[in-house]
């Protein structure tokens, strides 16, 4: 993959914190903040590193009601907000990068619906880069984030999201 066009790293010290993050993307990548809706999002990280727990966030915070399932053994989960189609994948269980392509899943790759792809890397170099890479990892307490933006979309998200603040502002001192 290319290099990322901006980069932005986040400290998300618990699980409020991951899914504020991911309730601040949401508008910007369903339309709601009035950028165009749609968009590209793999998600990379150990197991376990908060990748399903991110996206089931930003599909809440994007109107999805109903239970959300993880995609791991159907390997893709669907979703449609007004007239907008939210794709959630999981490549955890691909062993040769080309399973994804003979599931038939290439047509679903639109630019006008929300896709979101966990474990993009056992697709090797067969999926375009993303407009935003999301790479978490543990980190105590919480988990780090860095968000790498490879498309003008995704550089406009990134953008958008540094101008918010990523966190809750710190307490402050006590007798303050």
């Amino acid at each position: 993959m290319s290099e990322p066009i901006a980069q932005l790293s986040l400290h998300l010290p618990d699980d409020a914190a991951t899914d504020t993050l991911a309730g601040r993307l949401a508008p910007l990548v369903d339309g709601t903040a009035g950028l165009p809706a749609g968009g590209r999002i793999h998600l990379q990280g150990d197991l376990g590193a908060g990748k399903t727990a991110f996206t089931r966030a930003l599909l809440r915070a994007s109107g999805i009601k109903g239970r959300i399932k993880s995609p791991s053994y159907a390997l893709l989960e669907s979703y449609k907000v007004s007239n907008l189609y939210f794709y959630h994948f999981d490549f955890y269980r691909f062993s040769d990068s080309r399973e994804w392509l003979d599931a038939g899943f290439r047509d679903l790759l639109r630019d006008d619906a929300v896709v979101l792809i966990e474990w993009p890397e056992r697709a090797g170099s067969l999926l375009s880069p993303p407009d935003l890479l999301i790479k978490l990892s543990y980190a105590e307490p919480g988990r780090d984030a860095t968000l790498s933006a490879y498309t003008a979309r995704g550089q406009s998200w990134l953008n958008a999201l540094a101008l918010q603040n990523p966190s809750p502002p710190a307490p402050p001192p006590a007798g303050a």
